[in-house]
């Protein structure tokens, strides 16, 4: 069988450097707010090349309390908007819901189903106060002129970074390109832990320290509660996992690149491949997606020889019943995406060999 991830192969690459942290924070008695969050806090900021990175509970929390923060700091209020890609996960509409800010939905570039940036400055109006981007399925969602764009509007840019850890922008990586970014350690993203966990990077001090109280119960200092704040914090054992796992970030990253080379010859007419960025940093390959008419007859054609794939996503976000409010748009190019993306397997312990066996399989489908 080839899995579509295979979590336990992955993990076990690292399971006795796994196992020892494991044992050095148990032993420390030490199990929150401790030198491993610290620790992995200055990697990850390292990593990316911010000022500051701060440990939260997990990627929908590091989004919602960037957006609260500004709140805070007086920079947004509710009602305000945010412009948003359409096609994305649902996480990315909740962050911004949860905080009473209202999504202004913006169709993706259908060749590499990141926000079309091109559409962007139509949809800003006086109550816009930031662009909300989504390096989604691993794709870097940037241009030259975007950091003009808000300037011009004083809006403020923040990064859904929860698929793109690694990908970069003319030298300069995912997380380090706007005003915020928000991170998800899920375990199935590119950098995983073995439970849930996030993070948030800024070069901004202040918003850093504001997001610091927020997701510590509002609290600078114990028992003086300066924000109605929560509970948002990533426990030292997440912590220290994470700090093993980091250190192979890149490797991983790059065997992803290989078996999407190995993809790349997949030449059924029936299917449309994902656009292949000009640099190679561009991309990470969370998700290989790709799209076809008969997504139905194809995935079961796979299954049958063992072949495990998965569906990003079967509802877009204004179509689900959460926000039956928005379910009137019409978003045909969000919808298209919807109905015809498949994702093949791609993760750092897929056998290349492998791939090109799937490649092999799907260039024999036909459609009767």
């Amino acid at each position: 069988m080839i899995k579509f991830l295979d979590l336990q192969k992955i993990n076990q690459q690292y399971a006795e450097e796994l196992k020892q942290v494991a044992g050095e924070v148990i032993d420390s008695g030490w199990y929150l707010l401790g030198e491993r969050v610290d620790q992995f806090e200055n990697q990850l900021a390292d990593y990316i090349g911010s000022k500051h990175a701060i440990c939260v509970a997990n990627g929908l929390d590091a989004l919602r309390l960037i957006l609260r923060a500004y709140i805070e700091m007086g920079i947004m209020d509710p009602e305000d908007e945010i412009i948003v890609p359409a096609n994305t996960f649902i996480a990315s509409i909740l962050a911004i819901t949860d905080n009473q800010l209202k999504p202004v939905f913006v169709e993706p570039d259908i060749s590499n189903y990141n926000l079309d940036l091109s559409k962007i400055e139509e949809k800003i109006t006086t109550k816009t106060k930031a662009i909300f981007l989504v390096h989604l399925y691993g794709r870097v969602c940037w241009s030259d002129n975007l950091k003009a764009l808000a300037k011009k509007y004083k809006l403020k840019i923040i990064e859904d970074n929860a698929q793109g850890i690694g990908a970069g922008w003319k030298g300069i990586k995912t997380g380090n390109l706007g005003d915020a970014a928000g991170f998800s350690f899920y375990p199935g993203k590119n950098l995983g832990a073995l439970g849930d966990s996030g993070a948030v990077t800024s070069n901004d001090d202040e918003l850093i320290k504001v997001i610091r109280a927020l997701g510590n119960y509002g609290s600078h200092q114990k028992y003086i509660n300066k924000y109605q704040g929560l509970n948002s914090r990533m426990d030292e054992i997440q912590a220290a996992f994470l700090s093993v796992k980091l250190k192979y970030l890149d490797i991983q990253n790059e065997h992803r690149r290989k078996i999407v080379k190995c993809y790349n010859s997949i030449e059924n007419v029936n299917i449309t491949l994902p656009e292949i960025p000009k640099n190679k940093d561009e991309h990470v390959w969370h998700l290989y997606v790709i799209r076809t008419e008969f997504r139905s007859e194809l995935q079961n054609f796979l299954s049958e020889a063992d072949i495990q794939t998965l569906i990003h996503y079967p509802t877009p976000p204004h179509k689900q019943e959460a926000y039956s409010c928005y379910n009137h748009l019409s978003l045909p190019i969000t919808e298209k995406i919807h109905t015809e993306a498949l994702s093949l397997p791609v993760s750092p312990v897929l056998a290349l060999e492998s791939a090109y066996d799937l490649v092999k399989k799907i260039n024999s489908f036909k459609i009767i």
